[in-house]
């Protein structure tokens, strides 16, 4: 492992007005997206989209420091026959890889998950780094449902899987994004997220420096502390802001570079907005750069205006670059609603 190596590429993976493009969907969620619009989900097809994305300078060169890869994607030549890689380290932009084979039901826990992955990853890494990849992802899946789910067992054993994933990525000199995402898929309210963030956050720190997981060569992917969207009691995005940094000061270490969101199922402008009043009223406090890792709120406008049709690529490439700009303002606590329009 080389800390020094792990560190400077976590580092630039929150360079400030910059964050993360995460491309990393699998087979059946791109399928679903592309269903949205009309789009059969071909091989070609899914390559031309993420080709679109990647070549969109102003936003990659601009704003985004990183891209999350799905198998698929990070062995894929461009039509011209560019490797999609190459695109995105032309870019300036650091590629990633998903390495985790998704959340399977937890036996004893009824209605939780873990996730699975572990079996033959050290060779998967090999070869990732080989093709590339610098950084990877693993994702845990925490549900609130009622006062008993999540369950400390299902904690628990994420947060394990999370951490021996971390140390097989660093010994494969890839810097892990560990990913404890708390669903917002509920009726709970944001003090019931902020008590499962806070016990997951800890579990999972715990769990790091149980496996010698040098923290300075890793980055968190988070979910805000937010209340379910089912919930009738909405936070307003200052209390949303403020209770997310607070439980983070309580939770996640200084020696890790950075923290960068998911969004988790908030609209894109929620996102950013959310993203904003965090860095705008607390970066003079915060240890770690505060940044973005989003899937949908980066890509719901350029997909909708894509349509899969060659005559739109220019538009939906605007309204990815457009996308971009807003959240690498919010990076920088500089965006207002203002923006938005222009």
């Amino acid at each position: 492992m080389d800390l020094d190596q792990l560190n400077d590429i976590a580092v630039k993976m929150v360079t400030p007005g910059k964050g993360i493009l995460a491309a990393d969907e699998s087979s059946g969620t791109i399928k679903k997206r592309f269903d949205s619009i009309g789009v059969d989900s071909t091989q070609d097809n899914r390559r031309d989209y993420r080709e679109m994305l990647f070549r969109t300078e102003t936003a990659m060169r601009d704003h985004i420091s990183g891209v999350i890869l799905f198998d698929e994607t990070i062995r894929q030549n461009a039509a011209d026959g560019t490797p999609l890689v190459k695109l995105i380290e032309d870019a300036g932009s650091i590629p990633g890889i998903k390495v985790d084979m998704g959340a399977k039901d937890l036996a004893g826990a009824e209605g939780e998950k873990v996730t699975e992955g572990l079996d033959g990853l050290r060779d998967r890494l090999a070869d990732y780094y080989a093709l590339g990849a610098r950084f990877a992802k693993w994702r845990a899946v925490i549900d609130i449902a009622g006062s008993e789910v999540p369950s400390g067992y299902c904690i628990s054993v994420n947060a394990h899987a999370l951490a021996r994933y971390a140390a097989l990525c660093q010994e494969a000199n890839i810097v892990p994004i560990v990913e404890p995402e708390v669903l917002m898929d509920g009726d709970h309210d944001i003090e019931r997220c902020y008590e499962v963030t806070e016990f997951t956050l800890k579990s999972l720190y715990d769990e790091l420096f149980a496996q010698d997981v040098a923290l300075e060569g890793t980055i968190l992917k988070p979910n805000m502390v937010i209340a379910g969207k089912k919930s009738g009691a909405q936070a307003s995005v200052e209390q949303v802001a403020e209770m997310t940094v607070r439980c983070f000061r309580a939770t996640v270490p200084a020696a890790v570079p950075g923290i960068v969101f998911l969004s988790g199922g908030q609209s894109d402008e929620e996102a950013t907005a959310h993203l904003n009043a965090m860095n705008e009223a607390y970066g003079d406090v915060m240890p770690w750069g505060l940044s973005f890792s989003y899937g949908r709120a980066l890509q719901a406008a350029p997909l909708k205006a894509w349509g899969g049709k060659v005559e739109n690529v220019a538009a939906a490439q605007a309204a990815f670059a457009h996308r971009a700009r807003m959240n690498g303002l919010a990076q920088l606590g500089q965006w207002h609603k203002g923006l938005e329009a222009a």
